[in-house]
């Protein structure tokens, strides 16, 4: 069982290695939601993520006990990067497994700390068969990301935080994959307020726990697809999901655009950078999903910033679009000198400033004498772009929209 001072002590581990994150109040958010919410950044914790607080209990225990053999575990990226800082730390080889799909730099943030990265398996679950399999053959101890007591200790140790600045809280939102962080926290907390609800959040491309906690038994997924790649678990546990049925209240699931808006918020809003799995819980908050009183006072986890590029690049772009401050067209124009002039100066007319064209006129879908032009207009708000669809149509324009 996961006791008070097992928390306790998981807390005297991790005192001199992880940040006590900052616990923050937001006013913007709790303005534009109608709670007082908190924010606890763990992606601003060492690595990245909440994840090195459990990685790190559970290698510090191993080392009290004399195992220093050496540590296998099995990765998406953050947990990895947990592992591999808390075995140089204790001075452990480190192998740690993550899928081929893990964004370049999860895997270089895991080759800095001196860790050996094997990628195999196309997902998590994959994976983790070939952690497992590895550390059977060679003797080696296996760090679970989240069915361990140890590990779960180690997460609960930002429940003992948040109480020790706030501890009058109605609710605090965690978001769920395997479930080791809500099960740490929530143990911990309950034990600090038996009152405050526990409230858990899944993304709808991978709800194994959410669908276990309401089917009340462990279940899995044919596959996992979401941009929240820290929580794209495929096989619940039956051991995080006891904890869960115990002292968890509440389970809820948000798609891809929802987190996506919720990363583009806090890093306009917020000026945070939230990786997928780390902003689940504002999607929920921001897109009324939650089961919450009027006027609540609330936390929601940050768990990690360890967002790819390349992704993040992407969700902003998106997010422009259907914010409508970012417009994209396919017009026909005649193909014949000053075309393409005439239709900038229109555009120049509705103040749209044209931030990238392509021009085409040798698809076999145009007439002869046509042309294509793909336009990217940045705007500003739905009634510039009504204004720019009204000008175009006045002016003859057959344009397509792009989303």
């Amino acid at each position: 069982m996961l006791s008070k001072e097992k928390f306790e002590k998981a807390a005297v581990r991790l005192k001199e290695v992880a940040h006590k994150t900052p616990l923050a109040y937001a006013p913007i958010l709790s303005q534009k939601v109608g709670h007082s919410v908190y924010l606890k950044k763990e992606n601003l914790q060492v690595t990245g993520s909440f994840k090195l607080r459990g990685a790190f209990n559970k290698i510090a225990s191993l080392a009290e006990q004399g195992n220093k053999n050496g540590v296998v575990a099995a990765s998406a990226g953050n947990h990895a990067q947990g592992v591999a800082y808390g075995a140089k730390y204790f001075g452990i080889d480190a192998v740690i497994f993550m899928p081929e799909s893990t964004p370049l730099n999860k895997v270089l943030g895991v080759k800095s700390y001196g860790a050996e990265v094997v990628l195999k398996g196309s997902s998590y679950d994959e994976a983790y068969s070939y952690a497992i399999e590895y550390a059977e053959k060679n003797n080696l101890s296996f760090v679970h990301p989240f069915a361990d007591e140890d590990v779960m200790a180690g997460q609960g140790t930002i429940a003992l935080e948040i109480f020790k600045e706030v501890d009058d809280l109605d609710a605090i939102i965690v978001p769920v994959g395997g479930g080791g962080l809500i099960s740490g926290i929530a143990a911990a907390a309950k034990e600090l307020n038996p009152n405050i609800k526990i409230i858990g959040v899944a993304a709808e491309g991978a709800p194994a726990m959410v669908n276990s906690y309401y089917q009340k038994k462990p279940l899995s997924t044919a596959s996992v697809k979401t941009i929240a790649d820290g929580i794209a678990v495929k096989n619940s546990s039956k051991m995080t999901l006891e904890f869960i049925l115990k002292y968890v209240d509440q389970m809820h699931l948000v798609c891809d655009d929802e987190i996506a808006s919720a990363i583009l918020f806090l890093l306009e809003r917020q000026k945070l950078l939230v990786e997928g799995a780390g902003a689940v819980g504002i999607a929920a908050l921001i897109h009324n999903k939650l089961d919450l009183e009027p006027n609540s006072k609330i936390c929601v986890i940050l768990s990690g910033g360890n967002i790819d590029v390349t992704m993040l690049s992407l969700i902003i772009e998106k997010g422009l679009v259907k914010s409508s401050r970012k417009m994209k067209l396919v017009v026909t124009l005649i193909d014949k000198p000053g075309a393409l002039e005439n239709f900038s100066k229109l555009m120049r007319q509705v103040q749209a400033n044209i931030v990238q064209i392509g021009y085409d006129r040798t698809s076999t879908d145009l007439e002869f004498g046509d042309a294509n032009v793909s336009v990217s207009l940045e705007t500003k708000g739905k009634e510039h772009q009504e204004e720019i669809r009204k000008i175009l149509l006045e002016n003859g324009y057959k344009f397509e929209e792009l989303h």
